[in-house]
């Protein structure tokens, strides 16, 4: 199970780096990220900091304290010609995981990617790298959640229609690791696939050499409306 299991993950990983330099050969008009961008400095935070902000916010938002909304307004005409975000969120597409909300983060803060099971595929890479690379984003959460839909149909592998079952093959190393309990498998997902990030992704593994970023897995709670750090 184990030679398996990390057989499983070592061919993610090599697919999702052959995957993500094809993508990037062909891209154009500014999205060429072969080679590593330098970070534009729109955020004077630091990685840590940056990090310390979102679960700051995560604290405002659970006391029921929030302050992003009353901001909202002010800076959605700001943000028509450009985007300045601190931070990146990689999220299950589930509507009950409002990112912006969650982090009491106001519009323009957090550059958001969601695909059903929080995964990591060469698409989701491209997109972080861009955030990271080309708008400075200086921390990534790869944040799993209770409930999720997508983690427990993989637990279950009944047949599904379309393309749903395409999702499993990448939710189903977290299951050899974590066993098919619910929670466990959410949270070891969310570590798999902020490990596939850092690894599989030449832009992201040089800006954390560099201390420029930093790539942490995180939960939320839907019931309490908490995140936290799985790392």
């Amino acid at each position: 199970m184990g030679r398996s299991l990390s057989h499983q993950i070592q061919s993610r990983r090599r697919f999702l780096q052959m995957s993500a330099a094809a993508t990037a050969g062909v891209l154009t008009s500014g999205w060429q990220l072969a080679v590593p961008l330098p970070a534009r400095a729109q955020s004077t935070l630091s990685p840590d900091a940056a990090l310390n902000e979102l679960m700051q916010g995560n604290k405002r938002f659970t006391s029921g304290h929030p302050t992003a909304q009353e901001h909202d307004i002010a800076l959605l005409k700001k943000t028509v010609d450009k985007q300045e975000p601190f931070a990146s969120v990689l999220s299950c597409a589930d509507s009950r995981v409002p990112v912006e909300i969650v982090f009491d983060q106001s519009i323009g803060q957090i550059f958001v990617t969601r695909v059903a099971g929080n995964i990591v595929t060469p698409e989701i890479i491209a997109s972080l790298e861009y955030g990271a690379a080309d708008l400075g984003t200086k921390v990534i959460v790869v944040m799993g959640h209770s409930g999720c839909g997508a983690v427990k149909a993989a637990i279950q592998g009944k047949d599904v229609p379309g393309q749903i079952s395409a999702l499993f093959p990448h939710i189903r190393p977290a299951i050899g690791q974590a066993g098919p309990n619910l929670e466990p498998a959410v949270k070891a997902n969310a570590r798999i696939q902020a490990a596939l990030l850092r690894e599989s992704s030449t832009v992201i593994s040089g800006m954390l050499k560099e201390g420029k970023l930093k790539v942490v897995a995180a939960y939320y709670d839907l019931g309490t409306g908490t995140v936290t750090l799985l790392e």
